[in-house]
């Protein structure tokens, strides 16, 4: 049995950031992901893609955020199960709870903080018969590593945010990107658009709408693509197609632990600690929903400051939590180091 005081389920940026909101507060922490490294999906899916929107980075990639959120709670020692889904929720007499995973490792906590994104992810795949045979073969539906695309040809099917970033982002790394679209109108960022637009008018990308690819053909990797324009079908030799249809979230075994869900997400109290319907339960990040809800990364940031702040309560009933800036007293670990900091003003608040 794993005891901590704080018990994560999902070790994306979300649930990183809240160890060291946590440790703070002298809070222990122990994270729980289905991956079999922490970062979620700025990890698994898009390690390479820049981020824009974190406060002090005009432009951070997205592995290099989750390294920076690892090196940042070092101090705090976390701990992780890895590789491991958490499956069954129990509620203990003494209202603290135990975590089964799918490998039954148990996980006992007072405080459980759901922080899963937005669940588990499918990709989504276009109807074409055969597309399975040339997986990992020329046809990826996730962007792991750019540098596989270095001086090949590349065709991208899609209309949302992923296939113009990934457009846009590829002309650097690519020999040539064809961008594929069934409509005209794209659903992407309108700067995306443009830039699209602008490379396409300098020659760098090839834009074909409305368009679909209905085919993909080689002997043991892929050689081409059929796409059909109208009534008229053409093939347009390529190394890789990347359907960039976006992703299948699901819930997965939370859905069943009694909280309360709506479109996919879970309900929680924002105008106090992103608690659920299940006291001593909370739910931050992509994974939870409530009027006026931004799924953006700093959104998570600031849900686990003030739920840590709500589980500290919880956890000492009977303690006056005084707070400090960050810049007065360092931070202090768990293993007894301690970063200094200059003197500044101490502001407390009961």
């Amino acid at each position: 049995m794993i005891k901590t005081d704080i018990l994560i389920i999902g070790a994306g940026p979300t649930g990183l950031f809240t160890v060291f909101e946590a440790g703070l507060l002298k809070l222990k922490c122990h994270l729980i992901d289905a991956l079999p490294q922490p970062g979620g999906q700025c990890s698994e899916i898009y390690p390479k893609k820049p981020i824009y929107d974190i406060p002090a980075f005009p432009e951070v990639l997205a592995g290099d955020l989750v390294d920076n959120l690892m090196k940042q709670i070092e101090p705090f020692q976390p701990g992780f199960t890895l590789g491991e889904r958490a499956q069954t929720i129990e509620k203990l007499e003494d209202e603290t709870f135990v975590v089964t995973t799918n490998k039954g490792t148990k996980h006992h906590a007072p405080v459980v903080a759901i922080a899963g994104g937005l669940g588990s992810f499918e990709p989504r795949k276009p109807p074409i018969t055969g597309i399975a045979d040339y997986e990992d073969k020329g046809v990826e539906y996730i962007i792991r590593d750019p540098e596989l695309y270095r001086d090949k040809d590349v065709v991208i099917a899609g209309g949302g945010d992923s296939a113009l970033d990934w457009s846009i982002f590829l002309t650097d790394v690519a020999k040539s990107v064809t961008l594929i679209h069934r409509r005209s109108e794209f659903r992407g960022a309108l700067d995306s658009v443009e830039k699209v637009q602008e490379l396409k008018d300098a020659g760098k990308i090839t834009l074909i709408t409305p368009a679909d690819v209905v085919d993909v053909y080689g002997e043991d990797k892929v050689e081409g693509v059929s796409v059909k324009v109208g009534a008229d079908v053409s093939n347009l030799t390529c190394d890789h197609f990347i359907p960039l249809f976006g992703l299948a979230p699901k819930l997965g075994p939370i859905a069943d632990w009694g909280l309360e869900i709506e479109k996919n997400a879970i309900v929680v109290n924002n105008s106090l600690d992103y608690q659920t319907n299940i006291p001593g339960i909370y739910a931050i990040g992509d994974v939870n929903t409530y009027p006026g809800k931004l799924k953006l990364i700093l959104c998570g940031f600031h849900e686990a400051t003030l739920m840590c702040q709500s589980a500290y309560q919880r956890i000492f009933p009977d303690k006056r939590y005084v707070m400090k800036y960050t810049t007065v007293g360092g931070v202090e670990g768990f293993d007894g180091t301690k970063k200094e900091a200059p003197k500044a003003v101490v502001k407390a608040i009961e």
